[in-house]
């Protein structure tokens, strides 16, 4: 599993205060926090005004921090570039759609750089589809255009994108479909990838890690590459090094690994077997029976 810290970003207002007057220590800490990613995201949105020329100042001094690659993710493809050209090592461009226009720059400069390319299944004609075979439809046009330019198909990171379970309820489960058609679908195959958070954005917050983690886990057994997450989570990287080396330590990894099977192998969740009357795995089999949309979703459901 390919892990992108998602914790320079620039909608946090503390972080966008930093980035405008280049606090280097407080940007250097985040830095510091992610060291345990193979990818920092440098999330500056526009970049525009007093942000011009942000990311080649973020990724010198990344790169004075950290052996991580870096996610360039901007919208402002002049900037974007200008990243690009300062950072020697590896890269994803954060990110691509299907239109036209943005797609020609990306992956032109996803080609002329040899960086990793990240495309979000929408466009501005159709939006977000509502269902996988929309998502997957548009998924490939962008490979096409890929493979025309000459991208590796294994640099090409398709992204289902996750919209809140407290919003849309049933679309969890359609991202997990998408990614599982992601994968099954291209030859020569294509990588997925999400930005985890997105799935509890809006959820109360003593409850957001646990929805993560366990879409995490659901993510995993349809077969996902690579997961933008809180680098703070500690328990979240443990859970993916076990999901990846089969290695459970506790009943509640046995019931993690159960949980992937069942999205691997098209099972059913009412079928997992658990203990009923630990609670903490109660919690975790009510959280993936939302995320199946076998339940319905409240902001309390754990206490149910």
């Amino acid at each position: 599993m390919i892990l992108i810290g998602e914790n320079i970003h620039v909608i946090s207002k503390s972080v966008r205060e930093a980035l405008i007057e280049r606090d280097e220590k407080f940007i250097a800490d985040l830095i510091d926090i992610q060291k345990n990613m193979d990818y920092i995201d440098l999330n500056v949105g526009p970049a525009k005004k007093n942000l011009e020329g942000i990311l080649s100042w973020l990724a010198g001094l990344a790169q004075s921090r950290t052996d991580a690659g870096i996610s360039f993710d901007t919208t402002n493809s002049v900037e974007m570039e200008k990243g690009l050209k300062s950072f020697h090592g590896k890269t994803f461009i954060n990110s691509t759609s299907k239109d036209v226009e943005r797609l020609e720059k990306m992956t032109d400069l996803a080609l002329e750089y040899n960086s990793n390319l990240i495309a979000l299944t929408l466009s501005k004609e159709t939006g977000i589809p509502k269902t996988c075979d929309g998502r997957l439809e548009i998924a490939f046009e962008i490979y096409e255009k890929c493979l025309e330019k000459g991208i590796e198909s294994g640099k090409i990171f398709f992204d289902p994108l996750t919209l809140p379970v407290c919003v849309e309820q049933g679309q969890a489960l359609e991202a997990l479909n998408t990614i599982k058609m992601i994968k099954e679908s291209f030859d020569p195959p294509v990588k997925t990838v999400i930005g985890l958070s997105n799935i509890s954005n809006g959820c109360l917050k003593d409850i957001r890690s646990l929805i993560n983690r366990i879409f995490a886990v659901l993510a995993f057994g349809a077969g996902l590459d690579a997961a933008i997450v809180d680098a703070r989570d500690l328990e979240l990287m443990r859970i993916f090094k076990m999901l990846e080396t089969d290695n459970p330590q506790t009943p509640l990894d046995v019931l993690y690994l159960k949980l992937a099977a069942i999205v691997r192998d098209f099972g059913e969740i009412d079928g997992v077997e658990y203990d009923r009357d630990c609670e903490e795995q109660a919690k975790v089999v009510k959280t993936a029976r939302i995320l199946l949309n076998k339940e319905i979703y409240s902001p309390s459901f754990t206490q149910i």
